[in-house]
C-alpha cells in the first residue's frame, strides 16, 4: 500500500429511533462540520436499509437494536492517529457537541466504535 494511502479510520455502528432520522441527520451534519474543522478528511453516515438479524452476530445485534430503531453505520477518515486522537480529545470539549447544544438521537450506550490503521485500499 502507497503511504498516500495510509490513513486512519474510526468506525461506528448505532441503533437510532427510526422517528429520530431527520433529527439524526442534523447532528450528524453539524458534527461532520466539527469534525473536518478538526482534521477529518471525510465523513460517512449510512442510514441501514438491508441490514439481517443475525444467528449468532450481526450489526442489530451488536447495538441490541430494537424494532423501531434502525442501524447507522458511519466512518470517518482521518490523515493519521496522531491527527485523529487531536481531533477527537477536541471534538469532546467542543461547546458545540455538548448534550445541551446538539443531544444525540440515539442511546449511546449501545454505540459500538473502535479506530483502525489501513491495511488494503484498491
Amino acid at each position: 500500500m502507497n503511504s498516500a494511502d495510509k490513513h486512519y479510520v474510526d468506525g461506528f455502528v448505532a441503533a437510532v429511533p427510526t422517528a429520530n432520522k431527520e433529527k439524526f441527520i442534523a447532528h450528524a451534519q453539524m458534527a461532520a462540520g466539527i469534525f473536518k474543522e478538526l482534521g477529518a478528511l471525510k465523513v460517512v453516515e449510512c442510514w441501514g436499509d438491508d441490514v439481517p438479524d443475525g444467528e449468532v452476530t450481526s450489526f442489530p445485534m451488536a447495538v441490541k437494536c430494537r424494532d423501531d430503531e434502525t442501524v447507522v453505520f458511519s466512518w470517518l477518515i482521518w490523515p493519521s492517529k496522531q491527527v485523529r486522537d487531536a481531533g477527537m480529545a477536541k471534538m469532546m470539549e467542543d461547546p458545540r457537541m455538548q448534550p445541551d447544544v446538539n443531544p444525540m438521537p440515539f442511546d449511546g450506550k449501545r454505540m459500538i466504535f473502535g479506530g483502525f490503521e489501513t491495511i488494503v485500499v484498491e
